[in-house]
C-alpha cells in the first residue's frame, strides 16, 4: 500500500532532485505516515480538516451511529443495541466514552469509511464481526431500511464481501426469520461443522461436505472393520453432515 504521506513525499523530492530526491523523500514521507498513522487520503484530509483518525473499535461505532441516524431518527432501540454491543465487548468506562463519542460522531455521515473498511478486510474474522453488529443494529428497531441495506452492501464490499454473503448475515438476526431452520445458532453451528465461513465460497463448501461425508461415510467406516457401534456413530455424523450441507444451501443459496 502506498500511504498520501508517502506519495506527497516521492513526488516533491523528485519535482526537487530528481530519483534520489524522490528515494528520500518516500522515506520522509513514510515517516510520517506511520506517525500520524495515515492509511489512505480520506485519513489525511481528516487530518487536515481537524478530525482524529478512528481505531478499530471506534470504526464499529461510526458504522453503528451512521446506521441508526440513517432513515432520519435514533430510536431508543439503537441506543439500546449500542450500550448491549458495549457490554458484549467488556468495554471499560474510558473505551465506552469512546464508543459513545464515535457513535454520534458515525451520526454526522461526514467520515470517510472506504480506506479503513479496506484495511479492516484482511482480518476476515474481524470484518464478519463489524457485519453482524451492523445486522444487530439494523434489525434493533424491527425493520430494515432501504438506505440501511443500502449502507451494509456497500460496506461489505469494501470489505471484500459479496452480497449474498452480506445478506446471509441478515437471517441470523431478522425477528420472523429467527425462527426458521430451528435458531439462530444452527447456522453458525452448520458452518463450524464444515469447516467453512460466511465467506467461504459455495464450491469451496461443496468439497468440504463431500470431503467430509467421504471421510465418516457408514459403508466406508463399516470397511474398516468398525464396530457396531461406530457404524452408528458414523450414520448419525452422516446425517449431521446433510443437515448442515442442506442449511447453508437454503441460507445461502445455492
Amino acid at each position: 500500500m502506498l500511504w498520501p504521506g508517502t506519495l506527497i513525499g516521492a513526488g516533491a523530492g523528485f519535482a526537487i532532485a530528481s530519483i534520489p530526491g524522490a528515494l528520500l523523500g518516500a522515506l520522509l514521507g513514510q515517516a510520517l505516515d506511520r506517525r500520524l498513522h495515515l492509511q489512505s487520503w480520506g485519513h489525511l484530509l481528516e487530518k487536515l480538516g481537524g478530525r482524529p483518525t478512528l481505531r478499530n473499535d471506534e470504526l464499529l461505532f461510526v458504522l453503528l451511529g451512521r446506521l441508526a441516524k440513517s432513515d432520519g431518527q435514533v430510536m431508543d432501540g439503537h441506543i439500546q443495541q449500542a450500550r448491549q454491543e458495549m457490554r458484549a465487548l467488556e468495554m471499560n468506562e474510558s473505551a465506552q466514552r469512546r464508543a459513545i463519542a464515535a457513535f454520534n460522531r458515525g451520526k454526522s455521515g461526514n467520515d470517510r469509511l472506504r480506506g479503513y473498511l479496506r484495511r479492516l478486510s484482511a482480518q476476515p474474522h474481524a470484518a464478519e464481526g463489524v457485519l453482524r453488529a451492523c445486522w444487530r443494529m439494523i434489525w434493533a428497531d424491527g425493520r430494515a431500511g432501504t438506505r440501511e441495506r443500502e449502507l451494509i452492501a456497500q460496506w461489505g464490499r469494501w470489505l471484500g464481501w459479496r452480497s449474498y454473503q452480506v445478506q446471509a448475515l441478515a437471517a441470523d438476526y431478522e425477528p420472523q426469520k429467527r425462527s426458521v431452520a430451528n435458531k439462530a445458532a444452527t447456522y453458525q453451528d452448520a458452518m463450524r461443522l464444515l469447516g467453512v465461513s460466511a465467506t467461504t465460497e459455495p464450491a469451496q463448501i461443496k468439497r468440504a461436505y463431500r470431503r467430509l461425508l467421504s471421510r465418516h461415510h457408514p459403508d466406508k467406516v463399516a470397511g474398516n472393520g468398525a464396530t457396531e457401534q461406530q457404524v452408528r456413530e458414523a450414520t448419525e455424523k452422516t446425517r449431521e453432515l446433510h443437515g448442515a450441507y442442506m442449511l447453508i444451501r437454503q441460507r445461502r443459496d445455492f
